[in-house]
Parts: structure tokens; C-alpha cells; sequence
């Protein structure tokens, strides 16, 4: 008899319906210890230290359904926690990747750079994809730099309200870096579903708490 043995049991009568956890485990174990105590053969007695290792095995699972049942409670706590401190987003303007903008007079968004750049510019496209406006930011520290067009084209004329597209560009030394647009978009909503708490945006679906690149 081994401790596996009684585990493998208990999974086959998990899978007709049976009662599967530790305290069954623990039980089916110990019942059979004391059935093979009872009958073991005088001449040829059960080893002490046989014992005392499937002993220390059946007291290891217990201690990892514990351990589980304790960390599944923390995880319950910890989102309920992140769900109330969500909750004082909610009318927030923040920054996500995505790389729209609303423009009603003017309109704001940002980029993400992964280091300093000497060079960065952004181009502004409108439903049709025709080139609007071409902002020349120069040089720009690394980190979320929040931005604003004042809605104003290339010709100097005002663009109408509506949605529009952008896209950057930025190098150091002549060489390109990797810069993520952010949209701007406010929190209407929290939910939760199983890969933890997300926040509901107007316009930009819905993103976890790791995806806010500033709050406005």
C-alpha cells in the first residue's frame, strides 16, 4: 500500500461520482494502514520506516489542499480589493494602447517610448486614411508623454469634428525606435471575469489595470 495508490483510487471514484478530498483521502489511507496492520504476517511485520514515510506523504497532501484553499481565499480578497480601488476610475480619462482619437475641437492621445529619442514625430489620418496633419514632437524623454492636436491641418484650416488615426515615428543616433500610440478614452465601467479586474472603456473596449499607461 502506498499513498499514490490510495490517490489513484480516489481519482477513479471521483470520475463515478464519488467524494474526492483530502479528509476522504486521509480516511481510505488510514483505514487501510489499520486493515494491514491487522493482517500483516508476524514473521514478516510491516517496515517502521515504510510507515512513517506514507505517513509524511498523506500529511504533505494535506498540507498542500490547505495551502491551496488558503491561497484561493487571498486570491478572492485580492480582486475584491482591486475591484473596489478600480472602482474610483470610473469617469477617468486614461491612456491605452490604440491609436484613434476623438477630435472635437481638438484632441488628445499619447505615445510610449522605451527610451530617449532625439526625434519623434506623429502623423494624423482621417476615416479615409488621406494624411491630415504631421506633428514634428523633436526630442522626448522615455516614458508616457501625453499629447494634443489642436485639431488645425497641415494647410493651417480646421479639420472637422470626427475620428481620426494616427501613427509615430521615433529613432535615436538615426536608428528607428519602437514607440507605442496610446488613446485617450475614459472609464465607464469595472468588471470582473476570470483573468482578473478590467475596466470598460467608450471607445476602446475593455483592458486590465496593466494596460493604463496614465491616468488623466
Amino acid at each position: 500500500m502506498s499513498i499514490s495508490s490510495v490517490q489513484n483510487s480516489t481519482a477513479t471514484q471521483a470520475a463515478t461520482g464519488a467524494t474526492n478530498s483530502s479528509q476522504a483521502l486521509q480516511n481510505r489511507f488510514l483505514t487501510l494502514l489499520v486493515t494491514q496492520l491487522q493482517n500483516q504476517d508476524p514473521l514478516s511485520p510491516m517496515d517502521n520506516a515504510q510507515i512513517t514515510s506514507q505517513m509524511a506523504q498523506l500529511s504533505t497532501v494535506n498540507g498542500i489542499d490547505n495551502l491551496n484553499t488558503t491561497m484561493n481565499l487571498l486570491s478572492s480578497t485580492f480582486l475584491s480589493s482591486q475591484m473596489l480601488q478600480s472602482a474610483s476610475l470610473i469617469g477617468k480619462n486614461v491612456l491605452s494602447a490604440g491609436n484613434g482619437m476623438a477630435l472635437n475641437g481638438t484632441a488628445a492621445f499619447g505615445v510610449d517610448l522605451p527610451q530617449a529619442v532625439d526625434s519623434l514625430s506623429v502623423s494624423i489620418m482621417d476615416a479615409a486614411g488621406n494624411a491630415v496633419r504631421t506633428l514634428k514632437l523633436g526630442a522626448q524623454t522615455a516614458g508616457t508623454l501625453p499629447l494634443q492636436w489642436d485639431g488645425k491641418t497641415d494647410a493651417g484650416t480646421q479639420a472637422p469634428n470626427g475620428v481620426y488615426h494616427f501613427s509615430v515615428k521615433a529613432s535615436q543616433g538615426g536608428n528607428a525606435v519602437t514607440a507605442t500610440a496610446l488613446m485617450q478614452d475614459v472609464v465607464s465601467s469595472v468588471s470582473q471575469n476570470a483573468q482578473g479586474v478590467l475596466l470598460n472603456l467608450g471607445n476602446n473596449g475593455q483592458i486590465g489595470l496593466s494596460g493604463v499607461k496614465q491616468i488623466l
